[in-house]
């Protein structure tokens, strides 16, 4: 069932409406590392000196080059646990347009979804960035005691986080938090699945730039399917 629900994402992918919120996400998500690479190379500029006298070496020279490369490459790695939180905040904003297209061409019985303000998206998809971001902080204290492992943990703790932000989101655009709550609650292993196999690319770089966009049509699809069920059963 999640497979399918990828599948028809995928599916989905030469729609104009995608390709214009990955345009969108691409420059937000370049823009934002980017900018934090420049932050980055600064600081290590200005606190470390250009030249760097030692003991019985004398003065060397070409301390703040290597400090500059040596953070450069430090954020390339670090991308890979940035566009997790990168994701997760750029679901909110743009989770409707994809939503829309997928409920356009494959639900296109609905009514419009009402608008959600863009305060209250924005709160939101805030807050979640803070949380994801607490998170890892916490999980790569941990990555160093598990050894090979660390990439499973990764995955697990960020599966659980991105699929919830992402039911959470689709669901609330039809039935409200409430409902959504108990829709993600008697569902949390179905999401968390699902999660977790969208964390998975999310470590790859370059292919990680298509999965939000993916997340949010694959949780869209994921949402319409078990709440189908759950009216076939009488639930809602």
């Amino acid at each position: 069932m999640i497979l399918d629900d990828f599948f028809r994402s995928v599916g989905q992918m030469t729609d104009p409406r995608f390709r214009n919120v990955l345009m969108k996400g691409l420059a937000l998500t370049v823009g934002l590392l980017v900018g934090v690479t420049l932050v980055m190379t600064w600081l290590v500029g200005f606190l470390v000196p250009d030249t760097l006298s030692l003991p019985f070496i004398g003065d060397v020279s070409w301390v703040d080059g290597l400090a500059l490369w040596a953070s450069v490459l430090v954020m390339i790695v670090l991308s890979v646990v940035l566009m997790v939180p990168v994701a997760g905040a750029f679901t909110g904003i743009f989770l409707d347009e994809v939503a829309d297209a997928v409920e356009a061409r494959h639900y296109p019985q609905l009514p419009p979804a009402p608008d959600v303000p863009m305060l209250e998206t924005v709160r939101d998809s805030l807050g979640f960035f803070g949380v994801i971001v607490g998170v890892n902080l916490i999980a790569l204290i941990l990555f160093f005691f598990v050894g090979p492992f660390a990439p499973v943990l990764f995955w697990v703790v960020n599966g659980y986080l991105l699929g919830r932000e992402y039911f959470q989101m689709a669901a609330m655009r039809r039935v409200g938090r409430t409902e959504a709550n108990r829709l993600r609650a008697r569902h949390n292993l179905q999401v968390w699945l699902a999660g977790t196999l969208m964390a998975i690319p999310l470590s790859i770089p370059l292919v990680n730039l298509l999965i939000p966009i993916l997340g949010a049509a694959t949780f869209t699809h994921m949402f319409h399917r078990v709440s189908t069920r759950a009216n076939g059963a009488g639930e809602i």
